[in-house]
């Protein structure tokens, strides 16, 4: 059997239906570069269910686009735009991403919306275990993910241009709205217990007081690390990327800790933490407390609930590209079997809150 990392690492052929036009992308990079640029080879990486995304080999380095997919797409979905706009602003700090180079509304370029990055060299792990590392290792990446978004969660969004990146009130009564309609949009099975979690969720919402940037789906396989050190280099993918809660965007990342660890690579439940020198849950909680200054987290239960419900909407989301011929990624399809998997884990939370 193929391991995630298999799967999704590295790159392949152009899928034929997301195919770009290399001449036309070749005159746009000369408008950056000059005019000796030229473009060697165009591959497609292999993960990235949402936005296709390249390798742009050419004769001054390698650079990274990605661009939203043809045809059919879900209104608000697919924001290329809005991850250029923070991914820059936030070079400007000490969050880890890519250089940027330029934002394309022009369609005829290449077909779609695009942006151009650096291609960021070193790791990018998909199994959350990391069984080919050893415990120091595993240990040095789980704190500096810790880190990673502790420093996301303390920037002044005001101060690098972003005060208008998002609402700054209502975060989780917009997002279960959000989710909710593209779950209904995107829906080809009945699941009662994500009924139950539709109806349940918004009666349910704590008081909400604080507004940070987040990343909307901050985890392993969303980062490149220094194969070295075991540093964050950059993190990617910021296309669910807003300003709200910052609870809410933690807590997603720490619903690797209550996912069983056949999630689909997204839990590791089950897994014996202390012997691979991983961090606990407490453990884990306790420093991002520390680091933001933040009191621990009251209904973290309701937060887990919401974002399983939210990660059913997202996993629902690509069942709907697949029906509609816009899915991005090989793997697409086998989301469908995970949806009720997820319905039923977040509504025995709820349950258990009950």
């Amino acid at each position: 059997m193929n391991t995630r990392d298999q799967i999704f690492s590295g790159t392949k052929e152009v899928d034929e239906k997301l195919s770009i036009n290399q001449s036309n992308l070749e005159e746009y990079l000369k408008n950056i570069f000059g005019d000796k640029m030229s473009i060697n080879e165009i591959k497609q990486f292999k993960g990235g269910q949402s936005n296709p995304t390249y390798m742009i080999m050419t004769n001054q380095g390698d650079f990274v686009l990605r661009r939203q997919p043809p045809g059919k797409l879900l209104k608000s979905a697919h924001a290329v735009d809005r991850e250029y706009r923070v991914i820059t602003a936030l070079s400007q700090t000490d969050v880890p991403v890519p250089r940027t180079y330029g934002y394309c509304d022009d369609e005829d370029v290449v077909g779609t919306k695009f942006f151009l990055m650096d291609h960021v060299k070193g790791n990018i792990y998909w199994e959350l275990i990391l069984p080919n590392l050893d415990e120091v290792a595993r240990r040095d990446i789980y704190l500096s993910m810790n880190d990673t978004i502790s420093k996301l969660h303390n920037v002044d969004f005001e101060k690098i241009n972003l005060g208008d990146y998002g609402k700054h009130e209502n975060y989780m009564q917009r997002q279960i709205h959000r989710w909710t309609k593209q779950y209904k949009d995107s829906k080809t099975q009945e699941i009662e217990e994500i009924n139950e979690l539709i109806d349940w969720l918004p009666k349910n919402i704590p008081m909400e007081e604080e507004t940070s940037i987040v990343h909307g789906d901050f985890r392993l396989d969303n980062m490149i690390f220094d194969p070295e050190t075991h540093q964050v280099k950059a993190i990617l993918d910021w296309e669910l990327s807003t300003l709200g809660n910052p609870i809410a965007d933690f807590t997603y990342h720490m619903m690797s800790w209550r996912l069983p660890a056949a999630a689909k690579g997204l839990g590791m439940l089950g897994a014996d933490l202390k012997s691979l020198n991983i961090p606990s849950e407490h453990e884990y909680s306790e420093l991002y407390y520390k680091k933001t200054g933040r009191n621990k987290i009251e209904n973290w239960d309701f937060y887990m609930a919401y974002n399983i419900f939210r990660l059913a909407g997202i996993a629902q989301g690509i069942v709907g590209r697949v029906r509609d011929g816009t899915a991005s990624s090989s793997e697409a399809k086998n989301y469908e079997a995970f949806v009720p998997i997820l319905g039923k884990i977040g509504w025995d939370i709820v349950r258990g809150i009950k």
